[in-house]
């Protein structure tokens, strides 16, 4: 496929769409995405799309350098359809998200096509009835979010080391550095190390955000 191919496909959409190159870059951008980001083409084309989309879901920041579409368009795994709150500030709006992959010519990595749908409406009742399940059941907030928002999370994608995924779960059960190092017979420094991956990869900065996201997205 030609790179012009791949700007005529994101233009003859009517939503808002735009594609992005292996190292996230802005190569494609509708008038659809102009209107609902207030940016024009011209000052998206060349940008990481990171710094424009600004995504997050309920968990906080997804859009990074560890974006997971990113992941998994590098890695040829087919990328669920996810939701995102995009935009900043009062402009945020919740979209659904259907990812693309298309080989350019003399590119070893794909582009991802991002397809966005505004589900603004879906989501708010989401919500409604998240926080009709709390108060009438009383169970945790963090456990109601996690069995209703996890099928549609892009962190599911997250591409996480069956070692990091092990060190997670024992996070979550309440583990500490060197409890999980005593337990799988490792150095405090080795599970540091994970850890801080574990972190880089779901985009958090706290081990209890890792736990969170990881729920939400249900990798544990």
């Amino acid at each position: 496929m030609r790179l012009e191919e791949i700007h005529n496909l994101v233009k003859s959409t009517s939503i808002p769409a735009f594609a992005a190159d292996g190292e996230g870059l802005i190569v494609a951008w509708n008038g659809a995405a102009e209107k609902e980001f207030g940016t024009t083409a011209e000052k998206a084309l060349g940008h990481f799309c990171g710094t424009i989309v600004q995504g997050r879901d309920e968990c906080g920041p997804v859009c990074s350098e560890h974006c997971p579409v990113r992941h998994s368009v590098a890695q040829g795994q087919p990328m669920g359809e996810f939701d995102l709150q995009a935009g900043a500030g009062r402009g945020q709006r919740w979209l659904s998200v259907a990812v693309l992959t298309a080989y350019v010519n003399g590119s070893s990595i794909p582009f991802a096509i991002h397809l966005m749908t505004p589900v603004e409406v879906r989501k708010r009742l989401e919500m409604v009835i998240r926080d009709f399940v709390i108060s009438n059941t009383g169970l945790p907030l963090e456990q109601v979010k996690a069995v209703l928002g996890s099928q549609r999370s892009a962190a599911r994608e997250t591409r996480l080391s069956e070692r990091e995924l092990e060190i997670l779960r024992l996070l979550a059960k309440g583990g500490t550095t060197s409890s999980i190092a005593n337990q799988l017979h490792i150095s405090r420094d080795t599970v540091s190390n994970h850890i801080q991956h574990i972190l880089g990869k779901l985009n958090v900065h706290t081990r209890l955000e890792a736990i969170r996201r990881a729920e939400h997205a249900r990798l544990i």
